[in-house]
């Protein structure tokens, strides 16, 4: 958000999104960790939890897109910013698991590069 001037921070944890652009544009942000990233929304992830893809693609409708900050090599932390269609994409190509989930390896090696 500080970097990106007149971005504001979501209301309270359950708004749906963590940032709202100045064009009213809604984004979320995600780490990415040693086990990789997901893109389905946080309700689905989770001890008990599970996958509703109507829910995954009603979440990518609902929000401009992604902000992802892979966090493993912190200090250093490489970020990532890109519209939830890529997602959208790529979950059609079958390029993320049944559950919207992708490791870090394979986001690096296949998915980063697609990125604008």
């Amino acid at each position: 958000m500080w970097e990106n001037p007149g971005w504001t921070l979501a209301p309270s944890e359950g708004a749906g999104y963590d940032l709202r652009a100045p064009d009213d544009g809604l984004w979320e942000v995600r780490s990415i960790t040693r086990g990789g990233v997901y893109f389905n929304p946080s309700a689905q992830v989770g001890s008990g939890r599970r996958f509703d893809e109507a829910g995954f693609l009603a979440k990518l409708n609902s929000i401009a897109g992604f902000i992802l900050a892979d966090i493993v090599d912190f200090p250093t932390v490489s970020v990532f910013k890109f519209p939830s269609d890529f997602v959208k994409r790529w979950y059609a190509r079958g390029e993320l698991n049944a559950s919207a989930k992708i490791t870090r390896a394979a986001f690096h090696s296949r998915l980063a590069p697609q990125l604008p």
